[in-house]
Protein backbone atom coordinates (compact mmCIF):
# COMPACT_ATOMS: atom_id res chain seq x y z
CA UNK A 1 0.00 0.00 0.00
CA UNK A 2 2.88 2.37 0.71
CA UNK A 3 4.21 1.68 -2.77
CA UNK A 4 0.84 2.61 -4.30
CA UNK A 5 0.81 5.89 -2.40
CA UNK A 6 4.35 6.67 -3.48
CA UNK A 7 3.47 5.95 -7.13
CA UNK A 8 0.37 8.07 -6.83
CA UNK A 9 2.36 11.01 -5.46
CA UNK A 10 4.84 10.61 -8.32
CA UNK A 11 2.02 10.62 -10.87
CA UNK A 12 0.46 13.69 -9.31
CA UNK A 13 3.79 15.51 -9.34
CA UNK A 14 4.31 14.52 -12.95
CA UNK A 15 0.83 15.70 -13.95
CA UNK A 16 1.56 19.17 -12.59
CA UNK A 17 4.99 19.43 -14.23
CA UNK A 18 3.89 18.42 -17.74
CA UNK A 19 1.02 20.89 -18.19
CA UNK A 20 3.24 23.79 -17.09
CA UNK A 21 5.88 23.00 -19.70
CA UNK A 22 3.16 22.49 -22.28
CA UNK A 23 1.60 25.82 -21.33
CA UNK A 24 4.97 27.53 -21.78
CA UNK A 25 5.33 25.89 -25.20
CA UNK A 26 1.87 27.11 -26.23
CA UNK A 27 2.59 30.60 -24.92
CA UNK A 28 5.81 30.72 -26.93
CA UNK A 29 3.95 29.78 -30.10
CA UNK A 30 1.21 32.35 -29.49
CA UNK A 31 3.88 34.94 -28.70
CA UNK A 32 5.49 34.22 -32.08
CA UNK A 33 2.08 34.70 -33.70
CA UNK A 34 1.32 37.83 -31.67
CA UNK A 35 2.17 40.18 -34.54
CA UNK A 36 -0.14 40.70 -37.53
CA UNK A 37 2.79 40.59 -39.97
CA UNK A 38 3.86 37.15 -38.77
CA UNK A 39 0.30 35.87 -39.14
CA UNK A 40 0.21 37.37 -42.63
CA UNK A 41 3.45 35.56 -43.51
CA UNK A 42 2.04 32.22 -42.33
CA UNK A 43 -1.20 32.83 -44.25
CA UNK A 44 0.70 33.73 -47.43
CA UNK A 45 2.62 30.47 -47.14
CA UNK A 46 -0.66 28.53 -47.04
CA UNK A 47 -0.50 28.10 -50.83
CA UNK A 48 3.10 26.87 -50.78
CA UNK A 49 6.60 28.15 -50.40
CA UNK A 50 7.58 31.68 -51.34
CA UNK A 51 10.91 33.40 -51.65
CA UNK A 52 11.83 36.15 -49.23
CA UNK A 53 11.53 38.60 -52.14
CA UNK A 54 8.00 37.43 -52.93
CA UNK A 55 6.99 37.85 -49.29
CA UNK A 56 8.45 41.36 -49.27
CA UNK A 57 6.54 42.25 -52.44
CA UNK A 58 3.25 40.76 -51.26
CA UNK A 59 3.44 42.45 -47.86
CA UNK A 60 4.78 45.76 -49.20
CA UNK A 61 7.25 46.10 -46.35
CA UNK A 62 10.97 46.67 -45.98
CA UNK A 63 13.32 43.70 -46.31
CA UNK A 64 14.81 44.26 -42.83
CA UNK A 65 11.36 44.24 -41.24
CA UNK A 66 10.30 41.01 -42.98
CA UNK A 67 13.65 39.41 -42.11
CA UNK A 68 13.08 40.11 -38.42
CA UNK A 69 9.63 38.54 -38.51
CA UNK A 70 10.93 35.51 -40.43
CA UNK A 71 13.67 35.09 -37.83
CA UNK A 72 11.04 34.91 -35.07
CA UNK A 73 9.00 32.36 -37.03
CA UNK A 74 12.11 30.29 -37.78
CA UNK A 75 13.18 30.50 -34.14
CA UNK A 76 9.90 28.95 -33.03
CA UNK A 77 10.12 26.46 -35.91
CA UNK A 78 6.87 27.64 -37.47
CA UNK A 79 8.50 28.11 -40.88
CA UNK A 80 11.24 26.21 -42.67
CA UNK A 81 13.65 27.70 -45.15
CA UNK A 82 15.83 26.43 -47.97
CA UNK A 83 18.40 28.20 -50.07
CA UNK A 84 18.50 27.96 -53.84
CA UNK A 85 21.31 30.02 -55.28
CA UNK A 86 21.04 33.49 -53.83
CA UNK A 87 17.37 33.12 -52.88
CA UNK A 88 15.84 31.84 -49.67
CA UNK A 89 12.47 30.12 -49.85
CA UNK A 90 10.12 29.77 -46.90
CA UNK A 91 7.35 27.30 -46.19
CA UNK A 92 5.11 26.39 -43.28
CA UNK A 93 6.89 23.73 -41.26
CA UNK A 94 3.72 21.97 -40.15
CA UNK A 95 0.27 22.59 -41.68
CA UNK A 96 -1.29 22.21 -38.23
CA UNK A 97 -0.44 25.86 -37.58
CA UNK A 98 -2.62 26.78 -40.56
CA UNK A 99 -5.48 24.89 -38.91
CA UNK A 100 -4.87 26.83 -35.69
CA UNK A 101 -5.16 30.11 -37.61
CA UNK A 102 -8.30 28.86 -39.41
CA UNK A 103 -9.85 28.01 -36.02
CA UNK A 104 -8.97 31.48 -34.75
CA UNK A 105 -10.67 32.96 -37.83
CA UNK A 106 -13.81 30.91 -37.07
CA UNK A 107 -13.69 31.99 -33.42
CA UNK A 108 -13.45 35.64 -34.49
CA UNK A 109 -16.29 35.31 -36.99
CA UNK A 110 -18.54 33.60 -34.44
CA UNK A 111 -18.00 36.26 -31.83
CA UNK A 112 -18.26 39.06 -34.37
CA UNK A 113 -21.61 37.64 -35.49
CA UNK A 114 -22.78 37.50 -31.86
CA UNK A 115 -21.66 41.09 -31.29
CA UNK A 116 -23.43 42.29 -34.44
CA UNK A 117 -26.62 40.48 -33.39
CA UNK A 118 -26.41 42.14 -29.98
CA UNK A 119 -25.98 45.57 -31.59
CA UNK A 120 -28.94 44.87 -33.86
CA UNK A 121 -31.08 43.99 -30.83
CA UNK A 122 -29.94 47.17 -29.08
CA UNK A 123 -30.83 49.22 -32.18
CA UNK A 124 -34.28 47.62 -32.29
CA UNK A 125 -34.80 48.28 -28.59
CA UNK A 126 -33.75 51.92 -29.00
CA UNK A 127 -36.10 52.36 -31.99
CA UNK A 128 -38.96 50.92 -29.94
CA UNK A 129 -38.43 53.47 -27.15
CA UNK A 130 -37.98 56.39 -29.50
CA UNK A 131 -34.38 57.06 -28.46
Amino acid sequence: MAQYSKDRIFLCTRVYVMPDSLRRFKADIFQALAHPTRIAIIELLDDGELSAGELIDKLGMEQANISQHLAVLRGKQLVANRKAGNQVFYSVRDPIILKVLALMRRYFQKHLKEALEMLDEMDKASAGTGQ
